[in-house]
């Protein structure tokens, strides 16, 4: 009886040891993951040759132009910001109604809020992932890399229209976009800025 007795405080202490190193390995992989989410999306989008910019639908001014608008359906758009970075980045409403076939503009805000320049690229989203193919832009900063100085604000227009053939069954539409930074490009930047060449 008197061995067991004493052997029984230490097995817990060691157990609980080797939960802790686990637990805090399995943190580490989960913060590591999140760092590195943006540049695999990236990589994927490189190997399996989906763009990481977002490209510019050449057909969607044509679209709006000679599409009927469904005066008798309303679907709000809901949108929303996420940033990977020191930016501060929001859309200037959160949410709107609009008609399918109807030309709408939102704003989204973006700040450096560093004592340098930088680049950041914007990837969208949606949800319910389907919507994304009725969801046209016409204008749209994700379409191209944004430069911004040091502490500097700018606001960027979303043109866009919901394609009328948009299912019945959708009432909402969340527009998301991740906006992060751009290594390579603004380094470049810098000398650019120095030289006074900017445009």
């Amino acid at each position: 009886m008197t061995p067991p007795d004493s052997r029984q405080p230490a097995k817990p202490a060691s157990d609980n040891r080797r939960m802790l190193g686990k637990l805090a390995v399995i943190i580490a992989m989960m913060f590591g993951f999140g760092y590195a989410l943006v540049p695999m999306y990236r990589a994927i989008c490189e190997v399996t040759g989906i763009n990481v910019l977002t490209k510019v639908d050449a057909d969607a001014a044509a679209f709006a132009r000679n599409t009927q608008v469904d005066t008798s359906r309303t679907v709000k758009i809901v949108f929303d910001a996420n940033i990977h970075g020191p930016w501060r980045f929001r859309p200037v409403q959160s949410s709107m109604d609009v008609n399918p076939g109807e030309l709408a503009t939102i704003v989204y805000e973006i700040a450096n809020q560093q004592d340098r320049e930088m680049a950041g690229q914007a990837i969208p989203s949606y949800a319910p992932m389907l919507a994304g193919q009725y969801f046209k832009k016409l204008e749209c900063f994700c379409f191209s890399q944004q430069d911004l100085k040091a502490r500097e604000t700018r606001q960027f227009p979303v043109v866009f229209v919901v394609d009328p053939k948009l299912p019945k069954d959708v009432h909402t539409i969340t527009l998301s976009y991740t906006f992060f930074e751009v290594g390579a490009p603004a380094a470049d930047a810098r000398p650019a800025a120095q030289s006074g060449d900017k445009s």
